[in-house]
């Protein structure tokens, strides 16, 4: 039987490891994937749209990932390890099979995997971290993730801006050029397998096969918990402008029509070494204030940050105003990093935290699979600048949802 000290003890040293790998992973969502469905596939607003939500997609069938993890038994770490290692599985196809169908679907699949599972993984930290220490483990394993996303940044890069891009058929590409765009997609799949078996190490038990529920009846609790209900309709607003506009910044930045036509490197910079360093130096501030902060007077805290970020980033064609508002975004995120990862701790019976958050994941996956699409075609016809104010509105919007929260917390106090 090992104690509750070496569990937290195992679980933080394996959850580092896993938060390196992880790292590169998030590089592939945010930027390079869709560098290279743009630049070397040259795919349409459709493509682009489906890989920028593969990560949402995962979310959405979270709930399903879950009820059948439970109904197998299975421990949730034998689960998450499964998961990250089919991902994995799905990067060496695309590098094997340079086919733009074939790189749609794979790159959907692998992003996936790499969500679906994320209430599982919110399970292991109830599980094995002390309530008083959750937010302060989870902020500094989550550093090196920060770190190994903000490294990698500018390795791929370099990468990629020495691939000659600009071919709509990649079969027709120079030999060159397709040997760097899969030495990125390997660099993926390898990240997955490590972080597969980072996280196998850690020890947690099985989930009770015998409390197996039907995938959604989880929504049960938005009708029954009216703060989850009304922190949920807040995240859905806040969430489905900022993730309307996490792509668009890689549109913004990379593609000639708006103007700026930035090399790879450059757009490296913007949307991941710069906003990273933020995250790097802020995430441990955010996981002290999740420890003794109300969540909901946190939440908007960050929501505003949020919104002068995507503000000042869209408004700005000067590198001055682009790295500030970076620079925001980075804050905010890191923020976001562990309110969204550990919020319903704060909220849900110990029994139903993967319940809870497998709600909120599926719920975060339909906006993140509705927000790139809308924003993909918006784009056709609307200035980003305009979407800017309009997402910071929203996010705007979402703060006047959680004031009620907030008074009634300090009454309650």
């Amino acid at each position: 039987m090992i104690s509750p000290a070496e569990r937290a003890r195992i679980t933080f040293r394996m959850e580092r490891w896993r938060s390196i790998f992880g790292g590169i992973i998030e590089t592939a969502g945010n930027t390079f994937l869709l560098l290279i469905a743009t630049r070397v596939f040259d795919l349409g607003p459709w493509a682009k749209a489906l890989i920028a939500a593969g990560t949402s997609v995962g979310l959405l069938v979270s709930p399903l990932v879950v009820n059948t993890a439970r109904g197998l038994g299975w421990e949730p770490s034998r689960a998450i390890s499964t998961l990250l290692a089919l991902g994995g599985l799905g990067c060496l196809t695309v590098t094997l099979l340079p086919h733009p169908i074939v790189y749609t679907a794979g790159c959907v699949f692998a992003l996936l995997t790499s969500t679906c599972a994320i209430p599982l993984m919110t399970q292991i930290y109830h599980d094995n971290y002390p309530a008083e220490q959750r937010g302060r483990l989870y902020s500094s394993a989550f550093m090196a993730r920060i770190a190994s996303a903000m490294i990698f940044a500018w390795i791929g890069g370099q990468i990629l801006d020495s691939t000659p891009m600009h071919s709509a058929n990649p079969a027709a590409s120079s030999g060159a050029s397709m040997e760097r765009w899969r030495w990125m997609t390997s660099i993926f799949a390898i990240a997955y397998l490590a972080a597969a078996a980072a996280v196998r190490r850690i020890p947690t038990r099985s989930l009770d096969a015998g409390s197996a529920i039907h995938p959604l009846q989880g929504l049960r609790f938005v009708r029954e918990d009216p703060v989850f209900r009304n922190a949920l309709m807040a995240w859905m607003l806040m969430g489905f402008a900022n993730l309307a506009m996490l792509p668009i910044r890689v549109e913004y930045l990379g593609n000639p029509r708006h103007g700026l036509g930035l090399n790879a490197a450059q757009i490296a910079w913007l949307t991941l070494v710069i906003p990273n360093a933020a995250r790097w130096i802020m995430s441990p501030v955010w996981g002290r204030l999740f420890d003794r902060m109300n969540f909901f007077r946190l939440r908007v805290t960050l929501n505003a940050g949020f919104a002068i970020g995507i503000a000042t980033f869209f408004m700005s064609e000067t590198p001055v105003g682009l790295v500030v508002g970076a620079i925001f975004y980075g804050i905010s995120t890191a923020g976001g990093d562990v309110a969204w990862g550990l919020w319903v701790t704060k909220v849900a019976p110990p029994e139903h935290v993967t319940d809870y958050m497998a709600v909120h994941t599926f719920s975060t996956g339909i906006r993140g699979v509705l927000a790139p699409l809308c924003a993909f075609q918006a784009v056709q016809s609307l200035a980003p600048a305009t979407m800017g104010w309009i997402a910071a509105a929203m996010i705007v919007a979402a703060c006047g949802l959680l004031i009620p929260e907030i008074r009634a917390a300090d009454a309650r106090r």
